[in-house]
């Protein structure tokens, strides 16, 4: 927030009360912004009589009010007159701007576990944002602070470093650009309400550099391994051909599934004690404007964790979820081509013995049980290799993933898979499920949450986009035996058609 002048710059700190900071981006703080008592107290107690409504999606959880411009009510009249009339005039002098009178406000209410995760507030014509704060007496230990970020060279929020803890009449302004990152961190305090007016003064945006691009994380390849790894590591339900035909039915349905007690007990038991017990590197992912959990290096899993690994990019394993989907997951699994080639050859053959078609895909049991897919020719092109992105998730209190804008143009046909560890009892109002909604639409379609080895399977299209709900404080509190939960764990892969 550059001042115009040297004289306009001592106008803007001309008493105690303001403090103007440009670290780590241009703000102001104002105390006893609005004289008199009582005015404050009755512009309080019109606030609290509106109506609020609950507003909860992957970058937010709070309650909000109606647009404040119409309001009649004359304490809420008097602030929007004085904040978008003269002030609104001095703030632009201040700025060098025109700032345009369009009146932008609404009311918040933050409650326990309330939260508005990173981002920098740009949108077209916003120029300054601004927070007046109606709090009860307040301390950085009950949450809801203004958390301000630093970037990096490519403009992205990096970490906070700047801390403001809401007091009564206190204004809060910044200056919206491709850096001002913020937050207003979970609410924890189980009794006080951190009571809000925000908005913006629009005018001409400030100029912004080219969006940074990530590149996306790299594909691997399938693993050569046979069954013998699905016979060894999964529950011996799902290995069977009937079995595995109910599964498609219903995956077909709804393209979605949840498979119970999916390893073998001691198996999943061992990956999950060996996470807990072993010292696996973790590294955190970011930004914090795009995702915050931990990822473990590959090269630190303990044996049986990446045995499970290995599991899970095999060959076999491959072939196995496309007899659970019915999605071509592999060269080897059948195609919709081969099917209608079968079915005619089938139609010609009607009234002869039966017997193997010879040079098409073939479902046959061996002696164990499991579907394996039979090719007695080789495909007519060279097949592609089959692909998958994988991570080892680690999730605790205040880790989430959100939306970006450039998701939508990035989204592929694929099958998600999520396998949970160490999250017994897991409950809905901790967060940590995964949600999928479709693209500019806010209904979810489908949540996801985490259960004990229970596999879930999503297959999602170029519409369809997903999030990880922010782990909110309760999660911190459930207690096992003699200690609080501290972080939960997940496989989470991608595999491609």
């Amino acid at each position: 927030m550059a001042p115009k002048e040297k004289s306009q710059k001592s106008m803007f700190l001309e008493t105690s009360n303001e403090n103007l900071d440009c670290h780590p981006f241009p703000h102001l703080l104002i105390r006893n912004f609005i004289q008199g008592d009582s005015f404050t107290e009755n512009l309080q107690r019109e606030l609290l009589d509106l109506n609020f409504h609950e507003k909860s999606n992957d970058l937010y959880k709070f309650n909000q009010s109606d647009d404040l411009k119409k309001r009649k009510e004359p304490h809420i009249t008097g602030l929007r007159a004085a904040l978008f009339g003269l002030f609104r005039s001095w703030l632009g002098e201040v700025l060098g701007v025109e700032l345009e009178p369009i009146v932008d406000v609404s009311c918040a209410k933050y409650q326990y576990t309330d939260v508005l995760l990173c981002h920098d507030d740009e949108l077209e014509g916003r120029r300054v944002a601004f927070i007046l704060y109606l709090v009860p007496p307040w301390e950085s230990s009950d949450g809801g602070t203004l958390d301000l970020f630093s970037t990096d060279d490519h403009f992205q929020p990096h970490s906070v470093v700047k801390s403001l803890v809401p007091s009564w009449n206190t204004l809060i302004l910044f200056e919206v650009s491709p850096i001002s990152f913020h937050q207003v961190a979970e609410v924890l305090s189980e009794d006080k309400c951190r009571l809000s007016l925000s908005g913006w003064f629009h005018g001409p945006s400030l100029e912004r550099p080219p969006r940074h691009i990530e590149p996306p994380l790299p594909r691997s390849p399938h693993l050569p391994r046979d069954e013998t790894l699905l016979l060894e590591w999964l529950n011996p339900l799902y290995l069977d051909v009937d079995y595995q035909s109910q599964v498609q039915q219903e995956f077909e349905d709804s393209s979605e599934i949840q498979l119970k007690n999916f390893l073998k007990e001691e198996k999943f038991k061992e990956v999950s004690e060996a996470l807990r017990l072993t010292d696996v590197q973790w590294t955190k992912q970011g930004p914090p404007n795009r995702r915050c959990y931990e990822v473990a290096s590959l090269e630190s899993f303990p044996q049986c964790v990446s045995a499970c690994w290995e599991l899970l990019c095999s060959e076999a394993f491959f072939l196995l979820l496309s007899n659970f989907t019915g999605l071509r997951l592999h060269y080897l699994s059948p195609s919709d081509e081969d099917e209608e080639e079968e079915k005619d050859q089938e139609d010609e053959e009607e009234g002869e013995a039966t017997g193997s078609s010879g040079d098409t895909p073939s479902a046959n049991k061996n002696n164990k049980g499991v579907l394996l897919v039979c090719v007695c020719t080789l495909p007519k092109k060279k097949p592609s290799t089959p692909v998958c992105v994988g991570e080892l998730r680690r999730w605790a209190h205040g880790d989430y993933t959100l939306l970006h804008d450039g998701d939508a143009s990035k989204a592929e046909y694929a099958l998600d898979l999520l396998l949970p560890l160490s999250c017994p009892d897991w409950q809905t109002e901790f967060g940590g499920f995964t949600s999928y909604i479709a693209n500019e639409e806010d209904e979810e379609l489908l949540m996801v949450y985490p259960e004990e080895n229970s596999l879930a399977l999503v297959y999602r299209d170029k519409e369809t986009l997903k999030f990880v709900k922010h782990i909110n404080h309760r999660s911190s509190t459930l207690p096992i035996g003699d200690s609080c939960r501290r972080a939960v764990y997940d496989f989470s892969f991608v595999y491609y058609e």
